[in-house]
């Protein structure tokens, strides 16, 4: 199949939406989530489309609704037909569409519903109908179907984690839409492999080997005589759906490139499968803890890691809060300073401010929604610094009890900058150990610390995939099935 006539300038809409789910949570997406770009609001989320860039002057763009929500729990049914219906009804009342860029994460869960953003699409299509050309920029643990790759026609996603290319991943897929719109032809071939590997997004970090090699092979094979993209995704670990697991897809216009490009990809990445291991040191919280106290490496941060809100985790969850505050080593104010982020509570919050900076203050926080590993914590302390005006947080507060600066937040946030922690007054260079909600560290925060221990944390995002209680995966699957027989790793080709 050819897409439509080539033109100077394609007409191309934009819609999607972007979020990690995950279903260990109790946690509940709503629509608000998503912060809903509408119309022109949507160019605001892509810098290579801002006026006189070139690719804006490529096409007569046509943004619908795009959405990201920060990670969290699954979505109700309710709340996916709404955002959706919406793009449904935006697209219908556009003109005809030469392209779509459709713009997602791919690890999104709905109650009621498997493979949502496949779903979705299904229906676009129904509206911009089967030659129009879509491109799909995805996260690398997202989760990719087969009913996904059929519906779109160019798919890529990131090539990092940590993600610091995902801005180039979306112009990488605007690009190439817009060359195959422009240039004519036919649409490209598709090959799709499924690898029966699924593992934690924080042992499959591309600072390390194998994923660092893997992904120097992705980029390899994308400038291969008649490939027009390659890709390689990890899946993500905290959704519980058959599609949920590793996958390759090669998009071109050489058949038999395309093919032999994905199985060497696959077979890369099932032979590496027993390599990948986790991005830091790890054990228990406590033994993080001993491990921070002991080192002369300052700052010495821990990752929170089952709670993580930037891979779905609730957020609130305070076991780790209630392990540290029970340390005898904080209570004293001259004890080693910690930084502890974070715990969201709007109750606490407001009685922070209510009592001012400088007064004493007794909150109860945390476990509102995720209450399965421990209740609510009591801190009693000092309102050290007061924030408002956080895009994710609204009002944060500092408490300090005794040698601990524990952060509280009107909502949950992660905490991923420098900034974060400076604009609260606190300075984590100084401190002795912080204590972050997350898996590997961001950039900034890899960059200051000193030392590091990922701590083997409960939560919604438990790295111990193992104990989360899968049931719907499409086993035989790694590590689930440790002895399991080689794959079939042949490429499942779509052609137009």
């Amino acid at each position: 199949m050819s897409v439509t006539s080539p033109k100077p300038y394609p007409t191309i809409a934009i819609a999607g939406l972007a979020i990690e789910s995950s279903a260990f949570s109790p946690a509940r997406t709503d629509a608000a989530a998503f912060h809903p770009r509408r119309g022109a609001e949507v160019f605001g989320g892509y810098p290579f489309l801002a006026p006189g860039e070139p690719l804006r002057e490529a096409a007569d763009w046509l943004p619908a609704l795009t959405g990201k929500a920060l990670p969290g729990g699954i979505l109700t049914a309710a709340t996916f037909a709404e955002l959706a219906d919406e793009i449904i009804d935006r697209l219908r009342a556009m003109p005809a569409l030469d392209g779509l860029y459709f713009d997602i994460h791919g690890a999104m869960s709905v109650e009621g519903v498997d493979d949502p953003e496949a779903v979705l699409l299904g229906r676009i299509r129904e509206v911009i109908g089967t030659d129009a050309a879509v491109s799909t920029s995805m996260d690398l643990h997202g989760n990719v179907s087969a009913r996904l790759v059929e519906l779109t026609d160019l798919i890529t996603t990131d090539r990092t984690a940590p993600h610091e290319d995902t801005a180039l991943t979306k112009e990488r897929a605007v690009r190439n839409l817009v060359e195959l719109l422009v240039g004519g032809g036919p649409k490209p071939v598709k090959a799709w492999i499924p690898i029966p590997v699924l593992l934690p997004g924080e042992k499959t970090s591309t600072r390390l080997e194998p994923a660092k090699g893997l992904y120097e092979q992705v980029a390899a094979a994308e400038v291969l005589p008649g490939i027009l993209d390659a890709a390689l995704w990890v899946g993500y670990a905290w959704a519980d759906e058959p599609r949920n697991r590793a996958a390759v897809v090669v998009t071109g216009h050489d058949r038999e490139a395309v093919a032999l490009a994905a199985e060497h990809l696959a077979c890369a990445f099932w032979t590496a499968r027993a390599a990948f291991d986790f991005v830091a040191p790890t054990g228990s919280y406590s033994e993080a803890l001993d491990a921070a106290l002991l080192s002369p490496d300052r700052p010495f941060f821990i990752s929170d890691s089952g709670d993580n809100p930037t891979a779905g985790g609730a957020g609130d969850v305070t076991w780790g809060l209630r392990e540290l505050l029970a340390r005898p080593e904080f209570r004293a104010e001259d004890g080693p300073v910690v930084i502890y982020a974070s715990v969201p509570s709007a109750s606490g919050v407001a009685a922070a401010v209510a009592a001012g900076v400088g007064a004493p203050v007794t909150v109860t926080v945390g476990a509102e929604v995720d209450d399965r590993h421990a209740g609510p914590v009591t801190l009693s302390g000092v309102v050290y610094s007061i924030h408002h005006g956080d895009s994710d947080a609204l009002v944060e507060v500092v408490i300090r009890t005794g040698s601990v600066f524990a952060i509280v937040t009107e909502h949950r946030k992660p905490y991923h900058h420098e900034h974060d922690f400076t604009d609260l007054g606190l300075d984590p260079r100084a401190a002795d150990i912080v204590i972050v909600k997350i898996g590997y560290l961001e950039p900034e925060l890899f960059d200051l610390a000193r030392g590091w221990m990922l701590a083997l944390t409960p939560g919604g995002v438990d790295q111990d995939i193992l104990r989360l209680g899968h049931r719907r995966i499409e086993r035989p699957l790694h590590p689930f099935d440790p002895d399991m027989p080689d794959p079939d790793l042949g490429a499942r080709l779509f052609e137009p």
